[in-house]
């Protein structure tokens, strides 16, 4: 018997809705859905291929021809400072706690640090998230304060590298060698569709963090050199005032919060190819309230404007876009299916080469006239092409 499956799939159901458009410029058109096959690691070795570029730009404008107050959307949320003012304070009351008050309990350290420590660690995830994106403040100096201040609870300088590489990673998502989101030749070949393996993978998925961005071999920016300034200071002070099994308590919660944790399987879920020509998911379930609405990764990578607040707005008012797209409904569902179907593994990701992605991107000059006049020029366009 099967696995339960994680996603949901009410393509049919919303066909009718979709804009009818012609194809002619990019066939992928309205919901920019590939024609690959996912790559499974039982037989492949790399990453399922596509000769296009990544589909979210060109998403955003089919959607906003037919939905143009989504725009009224975009800007920042002030609630989000506060939050992580919170959730940084609540993780160092937390580690003096355990590092001066609570010194005699193991086990008792170990699933505080799982339940609490790790789900407060993977809200800084989503914390730092936002502030990469300016979601968090007015100005983008107030955004990296924000963001320094939810690492204020990770023992180690985050903030600055994830906002230096996940802005490429939007920019190239799934162009080889410049995405820094996708697996390292070592993972593929290792890995690959082994359950136990796959577990121990996302078991020290931390690593991969520090690892994958080493891999890029760039000189650490401005920014990252404050981040590890900052983080050095951060926690001497948590050392001074909490003690050694303070800062271990931050270190085994991070641990926890960004490996096989139910709050960090948005990693899985947001690109990990769990249907053909589909490369980036959503999450719908009940774990999107606490962890601000990081599941609704489509609507997120469409619209990177819009705050986490007001992401389900973006689905609600274009359904036909979201709902008839593969989504998730568990993240637990997400880690199960991934780690014990032999079908999954690090491979499972859709690449795409640069020339591929430059030579697609053309296209959204045309695709910004969104008249009758555009298309018909992008049909002839097409045709002379093939006519060549």
């Amino acid at each position: 018997m099967s696995s339960p499956s994680p996603t949901v799939n009410q393509r049919e159901k919303y066909q009718d809705q979709l804009p009818s458009d012609p194809k002619a410029l990019d066939n992928r058109f309205p919901l920019y859905l590939g024609d690959w096959v996912k790559s499974d690691p039982r037989k492949d070795d790399d990453l399922a291929m596509d000769n296009m570029d990544e589909p979210h730009m060109k998403r955003k404008l089919a959607i906003l021809k037919k939905h143009p107050e989504i725009e009224g959307l975009y800007g920042h949320d002030s609630r989000t400072s506060l939050i992580t003012i919170a959730a940084a304070a609540a993780q160092v009351y937390f580690a003096y706690l355990f590092g001066r008050v609570w010194t005699e309990t193991f086990w008792g350290f170990v699933a505080f640090a799982y339940v609490v420590g790790g789900s407060i660690t993977a809200l800084y995830g989503v914390l730092i998230h936002e502030a990469t994106h300016n979601h968090a403040a007015p100005t983008v100096f107030l955004n990296k304060l924000v963001g320094l201040t939810a690492n204020i609870g990770i023992p180690v300088p985050i903030y600055a590298s994830f906002r230096r590489y996940h802005l490429e990673h939007h920019t190239y998502q799934g162009v080889t060698g410049m995405d820094p989101d996708l697996p390292l030749e070592w993972e593929k070949k290792m890995i690959r569709g082994n359950a136990a393996l796959k577990l121990l993978w996302l078991f020290i998925y931390p690593v991969m963090y520090v690892v994958r961005g080493a891999a890029m071999k760039k000189k650490p920016s401005t920014w990252e050199i404050y981040n590890i300034i900052f983080t050095v200071c951060s926690d001497a002070l948590v050392v001074k005032f909490c003690g050694l099994r303070g800062l271990l308590y931050l270190f085994v919660s991070l641990w926890f919060g960004y490996g096989l944790h139910p709050g960090a399987a948005h990693f899985i879920q947001e690109h990990y190819t769990f249907d053909d020509g589909q490369e980036t998911y959503s999450y719908y379930g009940i774990l999107n309230k606490p962890y601000m609405n990081i599941g609704l990764h489509m609507e997120h990578h469409d619209f990177t404007k819009v705050a986490w607040s007001r992401l389900p707005k973006v689905r609600a008012m274009a359904p036909e876009f979201y709902d008839s797209m593969a989504y998730h409904t568990s993240w637990l569902l997400v880690h199960w299916k991934f780690i014990t179907e032999p079908g999954y593994g690090p491979q499972s990701r859709l690449g795409r080469s640069m020339e591929d992605h430059k030579a697609a991107r053309k296209q959204v000059g045309k695709l910004r006239r969104a008249d009758e006049h555009a298309y018909e020029e992008m049909a002839l366009d097409a045709q002379k092409t093939k006519d060549d």
